[in-house]
């Protein structure tokens, strides 16, 4: 399985964005699939995460915010990000795993190229 995420880009405080990470190969359906996202100088960070049985989890800085979902037919994972905040800005990548479904990102054996957000004041 292979990971590809887009959407990123430049916005505004208060506006929404919506990542895709759409994945080749087969069984995605039983991938716990999760969001991190990296500012620079810092440590990759976790998003949010939704396992394969659909259950979500969310990094507390995003409560609220952000809404993880997949759509299995599709082999992809979305991201929506809602009034977004200057502090989200960062490259955002998304990671799978067949087994790990926490918030360490090095357990994950997936991943995709990151996409950049730019959230402007």
């Amino acid at each position: 399985v292979q990971l590809q995420a887009s959407g990123g880009g430049l916005v505004q405080a208060g506006d929404s964005l919506r990542l895709s990470c759409t994945a080749s190969g087969r069984d995605f359906g039983n991938y716990n699939m999760a969001w991190f996202r990296q500012a620079p100088g810092t440590e990759r960070q976790f998003v949010a995460g939704i396992r394969w049985t659909g259950s979500t989890n969310y990094a507390d800085s995003v409560k609220g915010r952000f809404t993880i979902s997949r759509d299995n037919a599709k082999n992809t994972v979305y991201l929506q990000m809602d009034s977004l905040k200057p502090e989200d800005t960062a490259i955002y990548s998304c990671a799978g795993d067949d087994d790990y479904s926490d918030t360490y990102f090095r357990k994950y054996n997936l991943w995709g190229h990151g996409t950049l957000v730019t959230v402007s004041s």
